[in-house]
C-alpha cells in the first residue's frame, strides 16, 4: 500500500521561507560568489547562473542554515506530532498518529536541496519530503500534495497557487522573527476581508468610502460573507486543535481594520462556518503592527503590502495576493 497524506495538516513551504538564505540568494541573483578582497566578476560564459549558487551550498553543506521567517510556524506544527493525545497512548510503544505533513516545494536545484534537507536535520524537524525543480514554478506539486498552505518569497509561485485553490502567501525574508515566549502554542493572527473572507465589503470600501461600506455591512450583518482564500486554513487548524493534545494547542486571532458595526458580519459569518477564533481586533484603521507584536504570532497573513510591510517589523509575515487589492499586472 502506498503513503497516503490522508487526515493530515499538509504544509508546503519554500526553502527560503524555512531558512535565512539570503546570503546564497545574493550569489543566485548576481550569479557569482563576491570575496570581499577583490572586485565582483560575474560567472563566466557558458557557466549556468546557478553554478556558483550551487558550488556554496555544496561547500556549507555540513553548515546549518539558520532559521527564516516561518521556522516557529513549522517547528510548532510538526510538534502535533510529538505529543500525545493521552494518558494511555503517551505510555504505548506505539507511534503517534501523524497530523501535521511539512513538505519542502523549492526552486532550489537538487544538488542545494541537500542542505536544506540537513539543516532540518540539525535542528530535529522531522521534514522528510520534498520537490526541488531548479528554478522552476514548484507550485503544480501542491494538488497532488493536498496542500493546506503554501508559504513562499515568490510572488509568481503564490498567486499561482491561490489561482488553484490553495491558502498561499508570499513570505517577507527581512521579517521580524518569531517569539519564543509561547513554545506550546502556535499562533496565527489573520487579516479578514480578502484573506478569510471574500473581498465583498472590500470593494464597497474601496469604490465608495468608508461610510458606504459601514452601512452595506450593517445592512448585511445576518447575511454570511462568502469564503476567502484562507478559510480552508482555518478549518484545518480548528481540525488539529480539536483532536487534543496535552502539550500543543492552536491560538488565532483575527486583525481586522473593521469596527463597529462591521464588526457583526464578520463574528456572525465565522459563527455560520461554525469557526471559532480565540481573538478578535476590530481596529478601525489603526495601524495593525503594535497590536501583532503584544499578540506574538508565529505568523500573521494579511492581504494589502502595506499592512504586512508594516508588520513585518514586528512579526513574521506574508502577502496573501487576493482580492480587489492585488489586481493582476
Amino acid at each position: 500500500m502506498s503513503a497516503s497524506l490522508e487526515g493530515q495538516l499538509v504544509v508546503a513551504i519554500s526553502s527560503r521561507a524555512l531558512f535565512d538564505f539570503e546570503e546564497e540568494n545574493e550569489v543566485f541573483e548576481t550569479g557569482f560568489a563576491q570575496d570581499p578582497l577583490l572586485p565582483a566578476s560575474p560567472a563566466p560564459p557558458g557557466v549556468k547562473k546557478d553554478a556558483a549558487y550551487m558550488q556554496l551550498q555544496l561547500e556549507r553543506l555540513d553548515v546549518p542554515a539558520r532559521p527564516g521567517v516561518a521556522f516557529s510556524l513549522v517547528k510548532k506544527l510538526l510538534a502535533f506530532n510529538d505529543a500525545p493525545e493521552s494518558a494511555e497512548e503517551a505510555a504505548s510503544p506505539a507511534l503517534p498518529r501523524q497530523r501535521v505533513e511539512v513538505v519542502i516545494l523549492s526552486r532550489n536545484d537538487p544538488v542545494s536541496g541537500m542542505r536544506v534537507f540537513r539543516s532540518a536535520q540539525h535542528y530535529g524537524l522531522k521534514i522528510q519530503r520534498g520537490a526541488f525543480t531548479r528554478g522552476a514554478p514548484p507550485w503544480r506539486y501542491l494538488k497532488p500534495l493536498n496542500a493546506n498552505l503554501f508559504l513562499s518569497t515568490h510572488l509568481s509561485d503564490v498567486r499561482a497557487a491561490l489561482a488553484a485553490g490553495v491558502p498561499a502567501a508570499q513570505v517577507y525574508p527581512q521579517s521580524a522573527r518569531a517569539s519564543e515566549a509561547h513554545p506550546h502554542e502556535v499562533r496565527i493572527a489573520f487579516d479578514g476581508d480578502a484573506v478569510l473572507f471574500s473581498d465583498e465589503a472590500e470593494m464597497v470600501f474601496q469604490a465608495q468610502g468608508l461610510h458606504a461600506f459601514q452601512a452595506h455591512e450593517r445592512d448585511k450583518a445576518a447575511q454570511p460573507l462568502l469564503a476567502g482564500p484562507f478559510k480552508p486554513l482555518l478549518e484545518a487548524l480548528q481540525r488539529l486543535q480539536q483532536a487534543g493534545t496535552s502539550r500543543m494547542r492552536i491560538r488565532t486571532a483575527l486583525v481586522t481594520a473593521r469596527s463597529a458595526p462591521a464588526d457583526e458580519r464578520a463574528l456572525r459569518t465565522l459563527m455560520n462556518w461554525n469557526i471559532e477564533v480565540d481573538e478578535a481586533m476590530f481596529l478601525g484603521g489603526l495601524a495593525k503592527g503594535e497590536f501583532l507584536r503584544e499578540f506574538e504570532p508565529d505568523f500573521f497573513f494579511d492581504d494589502q503590502t502595506g499592512h504586512v510591510n508594516a508588520a513585518s517589523q514586528h512579526v513574521p509575515s506574508g502577502h496573501v495576493a487576493s482580492g480587489i487589492a492585488n489586481p493582476l499586472l
